[in-house]
């Protein structure tokens, strides 16, 4: 049985001005996600600024929100590192701290071989009970997970279930659905190829978007699974324009300022990451209006 269906939110991580985590923006963010209807939450994960967390902060942020989801839907934790030994670690922490499951990204700047990938990800499988995905985002990484890779562990280790492909490579998608015949659940890393995505027999979206759109990305999941898919492609089409807005500088930075001109108070970025440029901020706040959220 798949983690979750339909639409997980990649949750952005509320910060203080001083920097520290705000707890208590986390918790409101969660039950506005759980009352519009998202079927998942993503807790730091890459939209979480998970690369600039200290290791307390990030299993800290993960049990707060099991323990405020408290089982209502899946909580879903990323603990991927270019370390296997820290990605055990923070897997074992994760799952200690009550996670449903577990995001791994693949190792980063090392650039392992297929072989190192395989390695890697049983051995951090190996160190726990619960259901893994694995996350291929190259554009980040600088490695791709082969689909014959993902297939295989998918195949060969018990707990690894599936994987987010954020690739964008969907000759790459279409060749693990047909490798697989159906048993690796795939899910859509990109919010723009969505129901592309569904098509193939993808179980549902991780999204950025349902920060600020959790209903619309639910419903569109929805709508298709229903047999609805010209509802569904018409919802994915009309949702470009915000999307491409949300990823004209890197994420989380226009997510995050779209749900602070929301009012959503979410604070400021942890370094590197700066502020918007005054010409996106305001492509962005016209996409807002534009979509119905302004």
């Amino acid at each position: 049985m798949s983690i979750f269906e339909g639409a997980g939110v990649a949750l952005v991580t509320p910060f203080k001005e001083s920097g520290e985590i705000n707890y208590s923006k986390l918790e409101e963010l969660v039950e506005e996600q759980i009352a519009g209807g998202t079927d998942s939450i993503i807790i730091c994960g890459t939209t979480g600024e998970s690369a600039t967390l200290t290791h307390d902060e990030h299993i800290k942020e993960i049990k707060f929100t099991c323990d405020v989801v408290n089982g209502r839907i899946p909580v879903i934790a990323g603990t991927g590192s270019n370390c296997t030994a820290t990605a055990v670690y923070l897997s074992k922490c994760a799952e200690e701290a009550g996670a449903d499951g577990l995001l791994l990204v693949s190792p980063y700047y090392n650039k392992s071989t297929q072989k190192g990938l395989r390695i890697h990800f049983t051995e951090v499988a190996e160190a726990v009970k619960i259901p893994i995905l694995l996350y291929n985002i190259p554009g980040r990484t600088g490695i791709n997970i082969n689909p014959e890779t993902i297939v295989d562990l998918c195949k060969n280790v018990e707990n690894i279930v599936g994987v987010k492909e954020a690739s964008g490579n969907f000759s790459s998608i279409a060749k693990i659905a047909s490798l697989s015949d159906g048993w690796v659940d795939l899910y859509s890393g990109n919010d723009d190829q969505i129901v592309p995505l569904l098509s193939l027999g993808g179980k549902g979206v991780i999204s950025v978007l349902s920060n600020i759109a959790p209903r619309q990305v639910h419903d569109m999941c929805e709508l298709y699974f229903k047999g609805e898919a010209a509802k569904s492609t018409k919802m994915q089409l009309d949702a470009i324009p915000l999307i491409d807005a949300l990823f004209c500088e890197v994420n989380p930075i226009p997510v995050k300022e779209a749900m602070n001109m929301m009012g959503k108070e979410v604070g400021p970025f942890r370094k590197p990451l700066v502020e918007m440029e005054p010409q996106n901020k305001e492509r962005l706040r016209k996409e807002l209006v534009n979509y119905g959220l302004l």
